[in-house]
């Protein structure tokens, strides 16, 4: 038998691997062995089943989603052999040689002198594995979790007297959706009635929201739908029940929060219970009285994102049995419109982890102030080196490839980097560079971002020819996503954007999907589209000349045209970036009362508007609620001294006050102090931005 296939059966016995697992088919490869064990996960499982408490889980990311933390579990596994293990340096394959795969065979050697040791001789194992061990619980495999539970919840009993006649198959189909719905919201109601009511007296209330969630939006969304769902199928023979699937979609993606926190909201129970012997007691006792103490909270919990999952199979089977078109074709576009339901859940819930994971990559980068979720989703990690064009000479640096961006780091001790570049990959354009005869060599592999402008770009130089086509296809990727092949098509101008209300593809009327950067959006008639229906949308109903410029002011009493010039606000509420512009907007403008605002954008129907404040000069995105419309009213300086008060005449152009034609200030304050005080000096800046936000 070859080694590999050894190394995987010592691994099933350990209980690292299932009886059933790829690597045990026929036409398994080591590489299916390598790819199960890369990103270091199992063999920490493998430490902690040889000797508990070896590893700890909890230092390990579970479902690593960038290489660095795939790295990070590889190096554990190795530090513990060495601390725990008694293993020799020597013994040891390295990081890369696993992630990268580039020499599995010291894998392979490394485990089989681990089975070799004394605590791994001691330990005995059966030749079945339990499978409740199972560390990949993914978006999908979540949803298995509770699916025992759910059927036994929703099975619907036969009479045992009823005779075995030919049914109606259709009728079958309602009445399975109709029965399945109202035991459903039995549930739903009984997790109310029978354990949020009860524990209100034992929990504070940010526990009862990190458990029970949105639980009591859904129990009333689900109260209606049944209503509607009986009458219909009581009164009109189901023939609307297609329009209220239609009609419920969007009132349905109260899912989409549920689903990404029920696996904390089981986590935060599971701590609590532990911690308090009145709750577990509690929960017991209305675990017997919700069900006889059949099922827990933790197992009811689950229940809901099966719900929502299985409306889509229902409508399926019923448009298989349903004979007129007509209907058949409605259902049709209702069982669409529950299948992008699912999907726009999953992709919420795919999206909330990988917003989890950016926040926990953004707080190991020192001095990285912005949120990394303006760059979109994570394509890539890892290092290479990188060569500026200018400078030529080549550095050690660990990148993290973003949709819109690419951050070059540089590594500090431990796990921490410090942020050296961020290149923003809209100014760059890709070209790939063949090693030729260095093809055999370290660190030849290259390719080049080079500057739209002709003014510049980067080297980026890769370990091996595998590495540098991941990365390649992954930059291409980010640019196709950023700049898209039809973004320009029927006159429009697609960018990148965040919705922030629900919004559907012009095209195929299908929901955006996810929690950020769902889509792309006409930056002239504010047209949401999906990247693979820009092509198939309509002609853009904006004239190109207005691109980018002013489309509603202030909703008062504001009106001004764009021809002449821009509109001015006044500040009225200081505002110091806190809180910060929606991800998709940019940066923050610090205001001050008093100074004056020059409008770039600005949309009644949003609440944040991009303009340059005049006295600083800078550009950036602030609260509407911050600022009034200006009033170019003629101003003066009042100075009084010894009863006797003198005025001075202000007047105000190209974003400067002037008491006379030499004499110019940025601000009001500015001019008073110069004239008032002129004869002090001034130790303190009144105005000074840092001391402020400090």
């Amino acid at each position: 038998m070859e080694l590999w296939r050894q190394c995987a059966g010592w691994l099933i016995q350990c209980r690292v691997l299932p009886e059933n697992h790829r690597v045990t088919w026929d036409n398994a490869q080591v590489c299916d062995l390598a790819h199960a064990l890369r990103d270091g996960v199992l063999l920490c499982q493998l430490l902690n089943n040889l000797l508990p408490q070896s590893v700890n889980l909890r230092q390990i990311n579970l479902r690593p989603q960038m290489s660095q933390h795939s790295l990070k579990n590889i190096r554990t596994f190795l530090c513990a052999c060495q601390e725990k293990f008694g293993m020799k340096k020597n013994e040891l394959f390295e990081a890369f040689d696993l992630f990268d795969v580039r020499d599995f065979a010291k894998v392979i050697d490394t485990l089989s002198i681990l089975s070799q040791t004394p605590l791994a001789l001691q330990r005995g194992f059966r030749d079945t594995v339990e499978e409740d061990d199972d560390l990949y619980d993914c978006v999908e495999e979540d949803e298995n979790e509770g699916d025992d539970i759910y059927e036994d919840l929703m099975r619907t009993e036969e009479p045992e007297t009823q005779q075995k006649v030919e049914v109606d198959k259709r009728s079958c189909c309602l009445q399975e959706l109709r029965q399945t719905e109202e035991k459903y919201t039995n549930t739903l109601e009984s997790i109310l009635q029978h354990f949020l009511k009860p524990l209100q007296p034992f929990l504070q209330p940010v526990d009862i929201e990190n458990i029970f969630i949105n639980i009591q939006d859904l129990a009333k969304t689900h109260r209606s739908l049944l209503h509607e769902l009986q009458e219909s199928m009581l009164h009109s023979r189901a023939e609307n029940l297609h329009q209220i699937f239609i009609d419920y979609k969007e009132r349905l993606l109260l899912y989409g929060r549920y689903c990404s926190q029920v696996e904390a909201a089981t986590k935060h129970l599971d701590k609590i219970t532990s911690m308090h012997e009145d709750v577990k007691m509690k929960l017991e006792e209305c675990s017997m009285r919700a069900n006889s103490g059949r099922f827990s909270l933790r197992d009811l919990l689950m229940v809901p994102m099966q719900r929502v999952l299985k409306y889509h199979l229902l409508l399926q089977e019923l448009v298989k049995h349903t004979v007129d078109q007509q209907e058949k074709e409605n259902l049709r576009t209702a069982l669409d419109a529950m299948r992008d339901l699912a999907q726009c859940v999953n992709e919420v819930k795919r999206d909330n982890e990988i917003i989890r994971q950016i926040t926990t990559f953004q707080l190991c980068i020192e001095n990285m102030s912005l949120s990394l979720a303006l760059y979109g989703r994570p394509k890539i990690d890892g290092e290479f080196k990188i060569c500026n064009l200018e400078k030529k000479s080549k550095q050690d640096r660990y990148g993290f490839l973003f949709d819109k961006a690419l951050l070059v780091c540089k590594k500090r001790s431990g796990e921490s980097l410090e942020l050296k570049e961020l290149i923003e990959l809209q100014h760059y354009q890709l070209r790939d560079e063949p090693s030729g005869e260095k093809d055999s060599k370290k660190w030849t592999h290259t390719f080049l971002l080079m500057d739209l402008y002709g003014q510049g770009g980067y080297d980026l130089f890769f370990k091996t020819r595998e590495l540098k086509k991941k990365w390649l296809e992954q930059f291409e990727m980010a640019l196709s996503n950023m700049c898209p092949e039809n973004s320009t098509a029927n006159g429009h101008d697609f960018q990148m954007h965040c919705f922030e209300d629900t919004t559907s593809c012009k095209a195929c009327r299908m929901l955006l999907r996810g929690i950020f950067f769902q889509g792309y959006r006409c930056s002239r008639c504010r047209m949401a589209a999906h990247k693979e229906c820009l092509g198939r949308v309509p002609a853009c109903g904006r004239n190109s000349e207005l691109s980018g410029t002013l489309k509603k002011v202030c909703a008062s009493k504001l009106f001004m045209s764009l021809t002449f010039c821009l509109p001015k606000m006044e500040v009225c509420v200081d505002y110091y970036g806190l809180p910060p512009p929606p991800l998709e907007f940019g940066q923050p403008l610090l205001l001050s009362v008093g100074d004056t605002v020059e409008l770039t954008r600005a949309e009644v129907d949003l609440q944040w508007w991009e303009g340059r404040n005049l006295t600083i000069g800078e550009v950036g995105w602030f609260p509407c609620s911050k600022v009034h419309p200006f009033v170019d009213t003629p101003l003066c300086l009042c100075l009084r001294f010894s009863m006797d008060t003198r005025h001075i005449k202000v007047t105000y152009s190209e974003g400067l006050y002037r008491i006379n034609e030499k004499k110019t200030f940025k601000g009001l304050l500015v001019s008073v102090v110069n004239v008032s005080f002129k004869m002090l000096s001034l130790q303190f800046p009144f105005n000074s931005r840092e001391a402020k936000i400090n």
